[in-house]
């Protein structure tokens, strides 16, 4: 066992699969996240290409598999519901626009959590207030009083990431808005929803349905344009009402889902941003997932970059004897073109959906043998080294390991 102390801030998907791979490395890892508990419900959150295959190598394809929504596919609908287009779970081999693994954020959550909590410390209802680095660790100071010290510190901490806004700048710096909010929460499921993703589009505006493993509920998803985001992301009463206000008039169910609005225990809304970044480590603190290169739900892939991220960040610090100047370097070679091939799918995404305007960016040619390359980039456009000489105390292997 190394003994390297690492501390990882948020517990969501990307921080407790980095903590998986980190402990099986032979680290000693603490996780700290914000909120009391672990946050359920959520979007729903895919794995495709290598990502699965960092899923199998976890052991964890049997757990993961049995949690999904299994949505069968799509329909896109008109106001009155007629299907316009269908989309099937098993297009393109299971990585099409309904991904074979799907499944919601929360209920991913918990898996990874399940599968690390007895090897790893999580600290719930706590924050890092302070850090100071130095050559050979980092001193760290909790909001809950505790003063500890690390050899390295993760942020995990999402979008928002309040590791990052401490160590690297502001989040005016990095976050960029791409003119789209969405909104997600559960809602009983009146509306026959049955296997199938229900989605209705008009004028750059969305709302659907997609099926979840309770059948007697459902989760609803809006989208609408937005210039500005000026909502606080913790505002949940603020948030609620712009929700209303955006979607106004809109066709098809969506008055009678809005309705619910007030009862969703999982309401969730938030500008769709990626996050731009020369580098992603500073000393020894690194960034990891949407902290670190977010490429916005828009482009399917944040669970992917996720999973694939703390895989490859976990492996190079090992091989690199824990080193933080060479493991975070090797980490970074090996991310970032797959995050540039997916932040470029997710700001064609939101292109397409009419939000910057008619005039503003040509047609995107989603036929043309460019777009295929880049989606062939973007789902498996990275090398999973096998680190044959790095330790691993994992046995778990494959499915029902």
């Amino acid at each position: 066992m190394s003994g390297t102390r690492v501390l990882v801030a948020g517990a969501s998907i990307a921080g407790p699969a980095l903590a998986h791979w980190l402990r099986r490395r032979g680290a000693e890892v603490t996780v700290v996240e914000r909120a009391p508990e672990l946050r359920p419900g959520g979007q729903a959150v895919d794995a495709r290409g290598i990502a699965k295959e960092v899923i199998r190598r976890m052991g964890l394809d049997a757990e993961v598999r049995a949690a999904c929504t299994d949505t069968a596919g799509a329909h896109t609908v008109d106001a009155d519901g007629k299907v316009l287009e269908t989309y099937s779970a098993e297009d393109n081999g299971g990585d099409g626009y309904i991904a074979e693994i799907e499944i919601l954020r929360g209920d991913l959550s918990q898996v990874l959590y399940d599968d690390t909590r007895d090897g790893v410390e999580y600290l719930f209802g706590d924050r890092i207030a302070d850090l100071t680095q130095d050559a050979d660790g980092v001193d760290v100071t909790f909001a809950g009083g505790d003063r500890r010290r690390f050899d390295l510190v993760i942020g995990a901490d999402g979008l928002h990431s309040a590791l990052r806004a401490t160590v690297f700048g502001p989040h005016e710096q990095f976050i960029r808005h791409l003119g789209l909010v969405l909104a997600f929460y559960s809602v009983p499921n009146k509306f026959g929803l049955d296997r199938w993703l229900l989605d209705y589009q008009e004028s750059g505006r969305s709302a659907g349905l997609r099926p979840i493993q309770d059948a007697t509920r459902a989760m609803a998803m809006f989208s609408f344009p937005a210039a500005d985001f000026d909502v606080d992301y913790r505002d949940v009463e603020a948030q609620k009402r712009m929700l209303r206000e955006r979607m106004d008039g809109f066709g098809w169910l969506t008055s009678d889902i809005l309705e619910h609005l007030d009862d969703a225990p999982d309401f969730y809304l938030d500008q769709v941003a990626q996050v731009v970044m020369d580098r992603w480590s500073s000393g020894r603190v690194g960034l990891l997932g949407d902290a670190a290169f977010s490429a916005s739900p828009m482009s399917g892939a944040g669970t992917g970059l996720a999973l694939v991220g703390a895989y490859l960040l976990a492996g190079e610090l090992a091989a690199a004897g824990w080193d933080p100047e060479a493991g975070f370097a090797a980490y970074e070679q090996q991310m970032r073109s797959f995050v540039e091939a997916n932040q470029e799918i997710g700001r064609l995404h939101v292109l397409s959906r009419d939000t910057a305007g008619p005039d503003t960016e040509p047609t995107i040619d989603f036929e043309s043998q460019e777009f295929a390359e880049l989606i062939e980039r973007a789902i498996n456009g990275v090398e999973l080294p096998d680190y044959a000489g790095v330790p691993d105390s994992g046995t778990r292997v494959g499915p029902g390991a």
